[in-house]
Parts: C-alpha cells; sequence; structure tokens
C-alpha cells in the first residue's frame, strides 16, 4: 500500500504553483504595476499559501465573506428593486470588476489586485443606497457628533474587523487601500464635479485602484441609464444628443469608448509595447461627455429616484437606530465589543457604533423586515 502524503507535504510538494505565478507576473506586468510577491504585507503575518498569490488569496477571501454575499439584496439606484433584471450593489460591484480588469490586462498592470479591490470596494454599503448612507450618517450622529459613516470607511472596517467574528480578513495593504479611496462619498454623485478633479482627491496608491475608482464611475453612469431606461424614468430620446454623438448610441458602445480613452490616457509606447503611465486618466473629449451625462443623470434619475422614498428611507433607518440605542440587546448576532449581557458598560459612542455597524450590515429587506416586526402590529390568526 502506498503510504499516503501529509497534508504539509502536499502544501511543500504545490509550492511551485505559486512561484510559478509570482515569476508570470514579472515577466507579463509592467514596472509600474504592483506585484504579489512585492506587497507590503498583512497586518498579521501569514504563511505564503502554496497555490495562489497574495492578491489572490484576498480576492477569495473576499468572496466568501458574508457581507460580500449581502450585497445581492442591497440597492443600487432602485430602491428595493422587486424585478429580477434591476442592478444589486452585488451585479454593480460585478461590472466595475470586469471593466477593471480589462483595463489592468490592456495596460499590463496586476488583475488580480484589481480584481479583489473591486470584489471588496462596496461591501460596506448601508441598505437602501446612498439614501440610506446619508440617513444612517445623520443618525449616527445624532448619538455621536463626532462620528461619520461612509460607505468606503465602512467597507475597510468590515474587511478589517466585523468579518470571521471580529477577527477580520487580514488583507494586504495594497487590497485595503484600494478599497478605503475608491471613492470620494457624495462627491462622487455630485452634479459638477469633473472625472479628472475628482480622480486627483485621495486617490488610492497603486494605479490598479486607480483604475477600480474611475471604472466605478464608467459603470454606474452606464448601467443606471440601462436601468432607468427599463424602469421607464427616461427614454432613449430624453439622454443628451452631444453625449451620444461622442459616446455613441447603445450601452456597449458607450462602455468601450470610455475604457478605450482611458487606455489611451493611461498609457504611451514603449519599444513597440504598452505601458502604464504614472496615473490612471481619461481622455479629454470622453471625459467631457461623460461628465455632462453623469450630471444629466444626477438632475433627471438620481434626485427624481429619490425624492418620494427619501423621507421613508430616513424614517426606517432613524427609528430602527434609536430602538436599538435603547434595545440593543435585540441585535441579532452583532459583532460588538461585548455581550447582551454587558451592553450596560458600554459608553454612548460605543453602543453608537454598535448600533451603526449593525444597521450597515443590512440588506434592505431585513431592514424593512426588522422595522415591521418592531413597529408595525402583527396580524392575529384564530384558531
Amino acid at each position: 500500500m502506498t503510504p499516503t502524503a501529509s497534508p504539509t507535504a502536499v502544501r511543500d510538494d504545490l509550492s511551485d504553483v505559486r512561484l510559478l505565478l509570482e515569476a508570470r507576473e514579472d515577466d507579463w506586468l509592467g514596472p509600474l504595476a504592483a506585484k504579489s510577491h512585492g506587497s507590503k504585507g498583512r497586518e498579521i503575518p501569514e504563511d505564503a499559501d502554496p497555490l495562489r498569490a497574495e492578491f489572490q488569496r484576498d480576492r477569495d477571501r473576499i468572496i466568501h465573506c458574508k457581507a460580500f454575499r449581502r450585497l445581492k439584496h442591497k440597492t443600487q439606484v432602485f430602491i428595493s428593486p422587486e424585478f429580477d433584471h434591476y442592478r444589486t450593489r452585488l451585479t454593480h460591484t460585478l461590472e466595475v470588476t470586469q471593466i477593471s480588469r480589462t483595463v489592468a490586462r490592456a495596460l499590463r498592470l496586476n488583475e488580480d489586485l484589481t480584481e479583489a479591490i473591486g470584489m471588496g470596494h462596496d461591501v460596506g454599503h448601508a441598505p437602501y443606497g446612498h439614501v440610506g448612507e446619508e440617513a444612517l450618517d445623520e443618525a449616527y450622529r445624532k448619538y455621536d457628533p463626532k462620528a461619520r459613516f461612509r460607505h468606503y470607511e465602512h467597507s475597510l472596517r468590515i474587511v478589517d474587523k466585523l468579518e470571521r467574528g471580529g477577527r477580520g480578513l487580514n488583507l494586504t495593504w495594497e487590497v485595503r487601500d484600494g478599497i478605503l479611496h475608491h471613492s470620494k462619498g457624495k462627491s462622487d454623485l455630485l452634479a459638477g464635479e469633473s472625472i479628472d478633479n475628482w480622480l486627483q482627491k485621495g486617490k488610492p496608491s497603486t494605479l490598479e485602484g486607480q483604475i477600480i475608482r474611475i471604472c466605478d464611475r464608467v459603470a454606474y453612469v452606464n448601467h443606471d441609464i440601462d436601468d432607468a431606461l427599463r424602469a421607464g424614468f427616461i427614454e432613449v430620446e430624453d439622454l443628451p444628443r452631444e453625449c451620444l454623438d461622442v459616446l455613441g448610441e447603445r450601452h456597449a458602445q458607450r462602455i468601450t469608448r470610455m475604457v478605450s480613452a482611458i487606455i489611451d490616457a493611461s498609457s504611451e509606447m514603449v519599444d513597440g509595447q504598452r505601458h502604464a503611465r504614472d496615473r490612471i486618466a481619461m481622455r479629454d473629449d470622453i471625459m467631457e461627455a461623460t461628465d455632462q451625462l453623469k450630471n444629466w443623470m444626477f438632475e433627471h434619475v438620481y434626485l427624481v429616484n429619490s425624492r418620494d422614498e427619501e423621507p421613508k428611507v430616513y424614517h426606517v433607518i432613524h427609528q430602527l437606530f434609536a430602538y436599538f440605542m435603547e434595545n440593543p440587546g435585540q441585535m441579532r448576532g452583532t459583532r460588538c465589543p461585548a455581550q447582551s449581557e454587558e451592553w450596560e458598560d458600554l459608553g454612548g459612542s460605543e453602543l453608537a457604533r454598535c448600533v451603526c455597524d449593525y444597521i450597515a450590515g443590512m440588506t434592505d429587506r431585513f431592514a424593512s423586515q426588522t422595522f415591521a416586526e418592531i413597529f408595525l402590529p402583527a396580524s392575529w390568526r384564530g384558531v
């Protein structure tokens, strides 16, 4: 009988897979790309994986975490959509990542790092989209005036402190940096904020992180148009003609031209090969048309869509926050630094942090169901 190899021996035998992947990065990636073996590392050092490079491990950890799975029931634009074909925060995440990998590959940057940042960039979103984020920020500051809730900061908090029962995912520095700096918060949707100005504010340290930042906008401007058309909010004829003349009539055309403009402005040819420049940008003519289209969407879709639902979202979030501040033991499964019998030991700001974490983790439907269970009378069924 042939003896069975021990798990340790198997890991040693397979270590050449990771080394091959790292060597392939050295051969293919450009000089400005982030290399897996050159990572600044993790807060808690870990042994190298035999099969995967470091950024691959981070991508896998994010995809397998609970916060990532909850994105399928979180609003992108249309609050709690009942129909299957509207984008959710999860499908938005996948579209951002797919577009970003196309750019990274063309620029010979690290696709694994790009994908890991893309998969994790929005895990910190509150229920009910950007309206929910603003409502939660306001409710949180009511109990801790110095606090703020920003989804990009909460995304980092989730992967650092809240996942894995409070141990966090222990991601690499580069992925954490990309997640934290993928957005400038409200200015991301602010009418009049140009892409070029926005890209220069608090930009990620890696080019891969900068790709996620600009492709996030490419993705949402285009898929929000698609969803708004499907919802009957707008008609194709309503879209500004001057933008369509530059960007294209169809969804795929617009994405292709934006992506091509990013690659053109972010690279140069050296010895017959395309290499990334030291910053990710977009060609001026396409950038101006994209800015104009985003501003049009802000005025005709984002503000109009949230007008009727915004007061309801604020009411739900504020009521839930107040309830859990008074009844913290009712937060099921929370990872606060106290057991249910020790809530009285927490100060007001500590408790508010726990409540904010709990509500931020809710999906749209769980927040609505929880509100109904607490504040609406239950139906009585007789025998």
